[in-house]
């Protein structure tokens, strides 16, 4: 007889390996289970052809349910039972069980008669932990069962149980959940996290399900379910559906009658009412209630057997006669239980309340639809259909507009009788109608889900705007309640109102905030417009806004998800304007640049907007030079050149600048007199006494004896102090006692530690786009530099990129641009990668009053046809070294060679000397000799290199010519490495007419001539721009070079640049040139025979060494 803990070990077997002559029922179990042992009981009989072909196998044929036998095959491998069947399960089934028993009958092996059976072990375990409950102990496992209660099945509700392993955190929270189904394998070993309470309702359960281990599902039987429901609802780890914040608890048992309840027309049907009442009903062996609202079970109490209950709840609606029948069964059978009324109808209140049409709008998700008026057939799980559903509401009464009874059901389960109007209701179907809608076949749609019904709707999409706009109203004016969920696709709100509130100027910066009104209530638009752009990238992508059609409706949501609807004509100008500020994404108040109110005015001019604080933007914009808006002034009285009348302007603008506070950039074309405006300005602030801290400019080396010519010439009284050469340092003290300082690009960061101790009235940069990288050391040091006013001078504000343009208003105006990394973003990048015109236009139009550029064809009437430039170089360290050796050299060589020959027969000499000076000057290494060949310096050839880019970025067409061939390959040469293209002639060039008919067509814009090649006999009307590298001596034959551009036939402007080294012998021919009437030229005129035209006095002032450079 077995012990008191053989029902703890029951399914424990022999530990040796089983065969087929030593397995036995425990083991059996082991292999199958005890479910599929229960279940092939009545199968033993059964079998048929038992055979065993082999030591280690077993087959047989297995009568089941259906005509024909099932063959089932076992194989034993180390004791491991492998089976296969021709059932649908196919191993490990009943007939391999029955097939197992039947063959360990056959073997004689005995039926454990003197043991307990398994589920007579399963009853003795749960009477005796009833008999003695064991304490209840806290989980330790980190997992615990949950069970989830659900009622399954649309027409038959079901209640069912299932699974889900949580796993818990330290603080015994469920972090996680996984399906749960090993029923059978946790009885014969529990896991950890299954307590008594779990083994017991799974073996409960068990007994009344035997496939839950394959479909994870318990159906709750009448026998077992209510016991089951109670020990789970103790444990407190049944949920309701899923797990949630609270489990089911054990509730009260509640009162139940079993009433008839009168459907629509005359029909009668059973329910099931409790007290408290409950919705939900399980039919178990006793019913429960289900109370979802309090998360409460429990049963209920009637006095009905619960199968009779079970049937009767069961019963279909009943007409009046099957009514009269069902009544006279239960009057003979059952006269104790209610029964359905002979009249359903006679004590129903009526409804009498007049009618209101009500229409509600909804979209319909479904997987596809076939075609419907306009709309065509598609078949997409996207597939949306908007409709509309109408009803007739007569006070609480909701009917359908397809159901035409008066016995209606409330939404509290009475029932009623309503006087309906049908005229009324066939007036208000007729005004639907008109509307568009029409009454659309539910099986027009599919659908995972109920459809509503009726279904009405439109004959297209995108008719819902014109309904939402206007049949909506005509519906309520006609006394429909037309209504939709929050988020209607086709609900919009309108604005009522655009505001604009700009706060005061406060450190340069204006607050923006930009908003609409809708409904009474302001909304920030930034963070609208935000969202819009995340999802419609057309706004901000470059040429974004000119392919968004004006009228095109366009959709904001308000932050609770409502949408708002504009037409994009309402919207473009604003983003088109304010591109910058949107792109950084701000979601509040904006900040903008006080530099930037004309784009505001000229947002807030429109009639659209209302607008707050306009005086502090027309203040500022006052402040801002606009074209024809800037007064003009009177010349100062000390400038020794008369202004044109361009000229002229440009100083007013100067002076605006300075009067406002404002930087600018003066941006003329090359020739047009930049350089003179700036003076002008300048002694024009000195003679009206603002020039009280001296004035800084900063040039390339190449300009700086050029300012400081034109400073002498045109603006004598200003005191200029050039802080040049080595001897420089001695000179900073100085500083205060001038009112101009020049200083070069490479000098200033080696400075600035002295400069940065100087307040300065005006900081000028000339050739400003040489600190167009911004962080160069150059330009970081400028920006150290005290300064009230700011101006810059370029022919060529932009060379390459916009990075250029942004390094030079990060000094002008600080802040204006914005930081460089969100210049890239917001502008660089979309114009220059993205093409975006948009921009670059908006860009233009920021910039451009702080901007003024003038073309030469603009001016050009103010022009003479032919203007000369003599732009002059100082030359520094080796080349000037060696020009003074090569000068001293032949100055000795001359004298005596004259000294012995006399003035007259010393002219090879002479024009030797001349030669080898103005090689030095033109580029050292043009001499024959080592020692000149190791000067790498050429001033003249570094000034030419920074003339040639600017004066093609405006677009002109240059000649450049120099009467040593030789030089023009040094040119060529560093062209080459600055890849820009050039035509050349020289003696040597075999096709002449190729490189002209290039230059002529506009093919290249630079064209190098030397002397005996081309300076007679082209015609190059095609040229506006004539370079002189190296002066002639012969005035004729320059200006018969000049002429190959300067001749009938030329429609623009022609300016000649003579580039001379300062000092020199070049400059000291230019005074004789201007001095003498029979020129110098017939030094090197070889067709003349008379004398030379200068005498001993001239010789040596060419021969004078250089001057000093002046500071």
């Amino acid at each position: 007889m077995p012990n008191n803990d053989d029902w703890m070990n029951w399914h424990r077997g022999n530990q040796t390996l089983p065969s087929l002559d030593t397995y036995d029922y425990d083991i059996l179990r082991q292999w199958l289970g005890d479910l599929e042992i229960r279940k092939a009981q009545p199968y033993r009989q059964a079998v048929s052809h038992l055979e065993r072909p082999t030591d280690t196998e077993l087959s047989a044929w297995v009568q089941g349910s259906i005509r024909n036998p099932y063959h089932v095959d076992i194989h034993l491998s180390q004791g491991h039972l492998i089976s296969l069947c021709t059932c649908p399960v196919g191993s490990r089934c009943k007939h391999v069980a029955a097939v197992l028993l039947a063959y360990l009958a056959q073997r004689g092996s005995p039926q454990p008669v003197n043991s307990p059976r398994p589920h007579v072990m399963q009853w003795l375990g749960e009477l005796r932990s009833h008999l003695n409950p064991p304490p209840r102990r806290i989980p330790t496992t980190t997992y615990r069962l949950h069970w989830i209660l659900e009622i399954r099945g649309h027409q038959q509700r079901v209640p069912t149980l299932h699974c889900l392993k949580a796993r818990l955190n330290k603080q015994g929270i469920c972090s996680e959940l996984t399906p749960w189904s090993n029923f059978e394998a946790a009885l014969r070993r529990p896991p950890g996290f299954l307590d008594e309470t779990d083994q017991m309702v799974i073996r409960r359960l068990l007994i009344e399900d035997v496939y839950a281990p394959r479909s994870g599902y318990f159906t709750l039987g009448p026998r077992h379910g209510s016991a089951a429901l109670g020990m789970l609802a103790a444990s407190e780890r049944l949920f309701m559906n899923k797990p949630g914040s609270s489990p089911l608890r054990m509730g009260d048992i509640r009162e139940g009658k079993l009433l008839w309840k009168t459907l629509k027309g005359t029909e009668q049907h059973p329910i099931l009412e409790t007290e408290p009442p409950t919705q939900t009903l399980l039919t178990l062996d006793v019913p429960w209630y289900l109370d979802a609202e309090n998360l409460e079970i429990g049963p209920i109490d009637i006095p009905i057997k619960p199968s009779l209950l079970k049937d009767l709840l069961q019963a279909p609606p009943l007409n009046i006669q099957e009514a009269a029948l069902l009544r006279n069964i239960l009057e003979e059978s059952a006269p104790d239980l209610p029964a359905p009324v002979a009249d359903p109808v006679k004590d129903l209140r009526v409804i009498a309340e007049p009618l209101q049409p009500s229409l509600w709008c909804d979209t319909l998700a479904l997987m596809g639809m076939q075609a419907y008026r306009d709309y065509p057939g598609q078949w997409s799980p996207n597939c949306r259909f908007d409709y509309g559903q109408p009803s007739f509401i007569y006070g609480p009464a909701h009917i359908a507009i397809d159901d035409d009874s008066e016995t209606q059901t409330l939404a509290n389960g009475e029932t009623v009788q309503v006087q309906r109007d049908r005229k009324a209701e066939k007036k208000a179907l007729k005004i639907l109608a008109d509307t568009g809608m029409k009454v659309a076949k539910a099986s027009l749609f599919h659908s995972l889900s109920l459809l509503p019904q009726p279904i009405y709707g439109l004959a297209s999409e995108k008719d819902w705007n014109t309904f939402m706009n206007e049949g909506v109203e005509d519906l309520r004016a006609a006394g429909w309640k037309v209504h939709w969920p929050d988020g209607f696709r086709h609900h919009f709100l309108h604005i009522d109102a655009w505001d604009m509130q700009v706060d005061g100027e406060e450190e340069g910066w204006l607050g923006l905030d930009v908003g609409i009104v809708v409904e009474g209530e302001r909304l920030a638009l930034a963070p609208l417009l935000g969202a819009l752009f995340a999802r419609d990238p057309r706004w901000l992508s470059p040429g974004g806004l000119t392919g968004i059609p004006d009228e095109e409706a366009i959709h904001l949501h308000t932050p609770s998800g409502i949408p708002i609807q504009t037409a994009a004509h309402r919207l473009k100008p604003l983003v088109g304007t304010l591109i910058d500020l949107f792109s950084l994404g701000a979601s509040g108040p904006m900040r903008v640049s006080a530099y930037d109110v004309t784009r505001l005015a000229e947002i807030t001019d429109s009639q659209q907007w209302r607008s707050e604080g306009m005086e502090a933007i027309r203040r500022l914009s006052k402040r801002l030079p606009q074209s024809g808006e800037i007064p003009p002034v009177e010349p100062p009285r000390g400038f020794a050149l008369p202004l044109r009348p361009y000229q002229q302007e440009g100083l007013a603008w100067l002076q605006f600048l300075r009067e406002h506070d404002l930087g600018g950039i003066l941006a003329d074309d090359m020739g047009l007199g930049k350089t003179a405006q700036t003076l002008a300005h300048l002694l024009l602030e000195k003679e009206n006494g603002r020039l009280q801290n001296p004035a800084l400019i900063i040039m390339p080396t190449s300009l700086i004896h050029n300012w400081r010519e034109e400073a002498e010439r045109f603006a004598p009284d200003l005191r200029v102090l050039s802080l040049h050469g080595k001897e420089r340092l001695d000179l900073f003290s100085e500083i205060p006692r001038h009112d101009l300082v020049l200083t070069t690009y490479p000098l200033v960061w080696r400075d600035i530690e002295l400069l940065k101790i100087q307040q300065f009235h005006l900081l000028i940069l000339d050739e400003a786009q040489m600190v167009k990288n911004a962080q160069s050391r150059a330009a970081e040091a400028i920006r150290e530099i005290p300064t009230t006013h700011r101006l810059a001078l370029t022919g060529t504000p932009l060379e390459n990129h916009l990075g250029e343009l942004w390094a030079q208003f990060d000094f002008l105006l600080p802040g204006f641009m914005g930081d460089l990394r969100t210049f890239q973003k917001i502008w660089r990048g979309p114009i220059e990668r993205h093409g975006d015109v948009e921009r670059l236009n908006l860009l233009a139009k920021r910039v451009r009053p702080f901007i003024l550029r003038r073309k030469k064809e603009e001016v050009a009437q103010e022009l003479p046809e032919k203007t000369i430039i003599i732009r002059s170089v100082d030359i520094e360290g080796a080349q000037r070294d060696l020009y003074e050796t090569v000068r001293s050299a032949m100055d000795e060589r001359i004298r005596q060679e004259i000294a012995a020959k006399g003035f007259q027969r010393s002219q090879i000499v002479i024009l030797d000397a001349m030669l080898k000076l103005r090689q030095v000057c033109c580029d050292p290494r043009l001499l024959k000799s080592e020692k000149a060949r190791k000067v790498q310096e050429s001033a003249k050839l570094a000034m030419l290199m920074e003339m040639i880019p600017e004066l093609l970025a405006e677009g002109r067409q240059i000649l450049l010519f120099s009467q040593f061939t030789e030089m023009l390959a040094l040119i060529s040469t560093r062209l080459d490495k600055m890849h820009i293209p050039y035509v050349q002639l020289t003696g040597n060039t075999q096709d002449r007419k190729t490189p002209i008919d290039r230059f002529q067509r506009g093919e290249v814009s630079l064209f190098l001539i030397s002397l005996k090649a081309g300076g007679v006999g082209l015609n190059l009307t095609a040229a506006d721009t004539v370079i002189h590298y190296d002066p002639w001596w012969n005035p004729a034959a320059e200006n018969q070079a000049t002429d190959r551009a300067h001749r009938i036939g030329q429609q623009r402007r022609v300016f000649v640049y003579k580039m001379i080294v300062a000092g020199s012998i070049e400059e000291k021919i230019l005074a004789l040139q201007e001095r003498k009437a029979i020129l110098a030229a017939g030094v090197l005129d070889k067709a003349r025979k008379d004398k030379l035209q200068f005498g001993p006095d001239d010789l040596a002032s060419l021969l004078a060494p250089l001057p000093e450079i002046r500071r």
